[in-house]
């Protein structure tokens, strides 16, 4: 069985990945409301929050990705006009913002959370499916199956000392081997499909709109038949 664990899948269907209900940290705003897939090392969490109501921040605890899959977040931080963030589009809340978070009805969305202490600049970074993409490093050769693709990204935010990045990435079609994934990753699929191969075979396929997280340390394959799109969070964790 592959070791993806699917977080969302667009189209309602059951997710055969276990979650439980599980604050990050002792002053984690949405306690009440989260629910954990994954918890490592580095103090990451990876899963999913369903939240309906008002909450004001005086200074976010982490910094957390979330992407909404349904429902409407307006997200406004001190001296900033308020962010709506609705279907399919995301937001990085570093630590220390202060802020209101507004849900008038339920809203439900996938989240990837890092702790870390130490200073970083407070408010929030959008996410950008129409990303001001660049060239990126294409998967290793000795790991391909097949062409070298074109990859692009957009990185749009770096916290140095968590080791923790988030932006927008895509790639033209390509496929790779199974190995042990270089860190750990959280994803969003905007456009595209993806089969992720486990080592016994097993193939788990995601579509755009289906948001998955995968461990550092993990075997997995990837393999596309056409341009994938996705919001990322990565973070690297010393060996």
């Amino acid at each position: 069985m592959t070791a993806a664990l699917l977080l969302h899948r667009a189209d309602g269907a059951p997710l055969s990945t276990a979650f439980r209900q599980a604050a990050f940290g002792k002053d984690d705003p949405f306690a009440a409301h989260r629910e954990v897939a994954w918890e490592g090392p580095g103090s990451m969490i990876a899963g999913r929050v369903n939240f309906t109501g008002e909450l004001s921040v005086a200074s976010f605890p982490h910094t957390e990705t979330l992407v909404v899959v349904e429902g409407t977040l307006t997200l406004t931080a001190a001296g900033a006009a308020p962010l709506v963030v609705g279907p399919g589009s995301g937001a990085v809340i570093a630590r220390s913002t202060a802020l209101h978070i507004a849900a008038p009805a339920g809203v439900r969305f996938v989240t990837c959370a890092a702790a870390c202490d130490g200073a970083l600049a407070p408010g929030i970074t959008p996410l950008r499916a129409d990303a001001d993409f660049k060239p990126s490093n294409p998967p290793p050769p000795q790991t391909l199956l097949g062409p070298t693709p074109a990859c692009r990204s957009d990185n749009v935010f770096t916290d140095e000392q968590s080791q923790y990045k988030a932006g927008t990435w895509d790639s033209t079609p390509y496929h790779r081997i199974v190995r042990a994934h270089p860190l750990n990753e959280f994803m969003h699929l905007l456009a595209g499909g993806v089969r992720f191969a486990a080592p016994d075979g097993s193939v788990l396929s995601a579509q755009a709109g289906d948001a998955l997280f995968v461990p550092q340390g993990a075997p997995v394959g990837w393999e596309s038949s056409e341009r994938v799109a996705k919001f990322y969070v990565v973070q690297t964790v010393p060996a």
